[in-house]
């Protein structure tokens, strides 16, 4: 059995999943409950000063989409939209105190951990809010910047969320770093164009690490009705982002090798290993639990433990970054790669019954015959496009200097 714990940002967890943010850890109840099955850690749902935020919680609305876009009304599939709006948790963050204090104990004793997330309008608030959560025994911070600046840090700012500017990021990071002991992670926003600025912001001001991400603002339409599901604009998710993400996570992987936490488009454990391959440490899992039920958590740990033992790998390490560290990362190294030419079966081939590929070839090196497909490797770039439409394997792509060797040999 391979070793699923993991180092992140100081804590030692027993297994790279962690429940997000979300409805599954807004309450005592809930959080014990994704304890019991396995979590390696549970961020409890956003503890907040703002009262607005506490009141749209309690008029929360979810519509979950299909990839034609309507609702999906029984069973979830794997490409679900998640599209819904929500807010902190409902209870002042006074009541909270009892509760951080309640469920560490409970973490603790089953080998896990709580991780408060916070959120505040003002600087003293944040720093009000992360000495509570502190106090409480919990180890470690998740600060949701997703909310409007503080005003007295941008003045006139209203509306525009506090990690889109690396400068006030920063400012406020350092001012939470400062009031308490424990790690900060900083969970950035999709709604961004200068993510990894702003995580090098974070970074430098003292985040012991950052979640990417969470999830962007979508607008869904209900064609029958002409009108926008659930009353207008709302948070979007699901697991059809997690190649975005997975771009964030390499870029800022590559660039600073920093602890990272991977959020917004995990649904099983090969989601979660295509995380860690990217350079995440450790993933959160979200919406998947609220459409599938938290007894979901025990099959993405289980689906990973058996990855890493059929692959041969040992640890978590072994596979961590993996991928980013063989990406090509400039122009010149995708130019380098191996040409490659399209080469038929015939065997395999049902042309003329099917001719996708010679229909799907834009660079004039397939072409229709009157028994075959009539292939001109001279011509082929080698662009895989043919190998990937082709509904009965019957493609593969070689080296072009495979064949120049069996060209000359003949």
């Amino acid at each position: 059995m391979a070793d699923l714990s993991v180092e992140f940002s100081g804590l030692r967890l027993k297994n790279p999943i962690i429940v997000a943010s979300a409805e599954p850890s807004n309450s005592v109840e809930n959080i014990r409950k994704c304890i019991d099955h396995g979590a390696g850690a549970v961020i409890t749902k956003t503890i907040g000063d703002i009262p607005g935020m506490r009141k749209l919680t309690e008029n929360s609305k979810y519509a979950i989409l299909n990839d034609k876009g309507t609702l999906i009304r029984g069973k979830v599939p794997r490409s679900f939209v998640f599209y819904s709006r929500s807010g902190y948790v409902t209870e002042p963050e006074q009541d909270w105190i009892s509760y951080l204090k309640e469920t560490q104990a409970y973490a603790a004793a089953k080998g896990s951990h709580i991780i408060g997330n916070i959120t505040s309008g003002t600087v003293a608030g944040w720093r009000g809010l992360a000495r509570m959560v502190e106090d409480c025994g919990i180890p470690m911070l998740e600060v949701n910047y997703q909310c409007p600046h503080p005003a007295e840090l941008a003045a006139g700012a209203e509306g525009v969320w506090l990690a889109q500017d690396p400068k006030v990021t920063a400012e406020v990071t350092r001012q939470i770093v400062d009031a308490v002991g424990i790690p900060v992670m900083v969970k950035l926003t999709p709604e961004s164009n200068r993510i990894t600025e702003i995580a090098k912001a974070a970074l430098d001001a003292g985040a012991a690490s950052v979640a990417v991400n969470s999830r962007f603002v979508g607008f869904a339409v209900d064609i029958d009705k002409a009108e926008p599901y659930i009353g207008g604009p709302a948070g979007v998710g699901g697991p059809w982002v997690k190649y975005i993400t997975q771009r964030w996570v390499n870029e800022i992987f590559d660039r600073f090798g920093c602890d990272i936490s991977g959020s917004n488009g995990i649904f099983d454990a090969r989601d979660a290993i295509e995380f860690i391959m990217s350079g995440a440490k450790v993933m959160q899992v979200g919406s998947v639990l609220m459409l599938k039920g938290v007894e979901w958590l025990p099959k993405v740990i289980e689906g990973i433990d058996r990855f890493l033992d059929e692959h041969g790998y040992p640890d978590l390490a072994a596979i961590h970054g993996l991928a980013s560290k063989r990406a090509l990362k400039t122009p010149a190294e995708m130019l380098s790669m191996e040409p490659l030419y399209c080469e038929i079966d015939r065997s395999k081939c049902k042309y003329p019954t099917c001719d996708i590929c010679v229909r799907m070839c834009f660079y004039d090196s397939l072409h229709f015959g009157e028994d075959r497909v009539v292939t001109t490797p001279d011509t082929c770039i080698g662009c895989e496009l043919c190998y990937n439409v082709c509904p009965f394997d019957a493609i593969r792509m070689l080296p072009k200097s495979e064949r120049a060797e069996t060209l000359a040999a003949e």
